[in-house]
């Protein structure tokens, strides 16, 4: 049974739901002998977290130590749903130029964790101290169907649908959960997409990017044009049948590639 170890108490976090098939570590780095003062401990997290956003990084698996509550604080706070505000203006001033074929093959792909619905009501109910998760625990609380969406998504959402745009959830969920993850996107506000996509028994062991390439490749065989995409993992972006555009969402908490 796949576990997730916690380093210490305080890490709420740094932690999402995603199959066992999915790569991720949270194994902290080692606190460094250098002492840094409060303001440099937090230059020195956000220099971090734009080399994770901007994926020079690459494969990562560590939050530093010194920067659990630089990630906490902005991932519970008001920077983290303004970042998010600005992708979705980016994302809304290109659909502004973009013609649409007129032939109802114009498509938007959208991941489902930490782009469209938030887990950290999860963290907060079942992370207690430093013990072992196992993916029971995430399943669980999946079929509970009470994730929040995130406003942002929910807003550029709703302006895709009006478009006419056909849209696809593509998650790293497995195929398990759809009644579930079905329930939760409906009471957080989503509604009327063409196709959720779930990993089935052939997916699992995949990477993401290998699985989230080969469905937009069908997607793209049924004639559909996908137009943009969106997520909070560059495996969500990247790999082959990309998007016209791609729009990542922040997450400085894991890296699922």
């Amino acid at each position: 049974m796949a576990l997730i170890r916690w380093g210490i108490v305080s890490l709420l976090l740094i932690l999402a739901i995603e199959p066992a098939s999915s790569s991720r570590s949270f194994i902290l780095m080692p606190t460094e002998k250098q002492s840094l003062g409060k303001g440099e401990v937090e230059m020195y997290c956000e220099s971090w977290k734009l080399t994770v956003e901007t994926n020079n990084a690459g494969n990562w698996g560590q939050v530093p130590e010194k920067c659990l509550k630089y990630v906490i604080k902005y991932m519970s706070g008001k920077q983290y749903l303004s970042d998010s505000e600005a992708v979705t203006e980016n994302a809304l001033a290109f659909l502004k130029k973009l013609p649409s074929t007129g032939m109802g093959k114009d498509a938007w792909v959208f991941d489902i964790d930490e782009t469209l619905l938030g887990n950290v009501l999860y963290f907060v109910t079942h992370v207690n101290g430093s013990q072992e998760i196992d993916e029971d625990f995430m399943n669980d609380f999946i079929e509970l169907a009470i994730a929040p969406p995130l406003p942002a998504s929910l807003r550029l959402y709703k302006v895709v649908q009006a478009l006419g745009f056909k849209i696809f959830l593509l998650t790293g969920r497995s195929e398990f959960q759809r009644n579930a993850t079905e329930t939760n996107l409906r009471n957080a506000g989503y509604s009327n997409w063409e196709r959720l996509i779930l990993r089935g028994e052939a997916d699992q062991g995949k990477s993401a990017t290998v699985y989230k390439s080969e469905k937009r490749k069908e997607i793209e065989d049924e004639g559909y044009i996908i137009k943009g995409n969106s997520g909070d993992q560059w495996s969500d972006l990247l790999g082959y049948a990309v998007a016209q555009r791609s729009f990542k969402l922040p997450n400085p908490m894991y890296y699922v590639h």
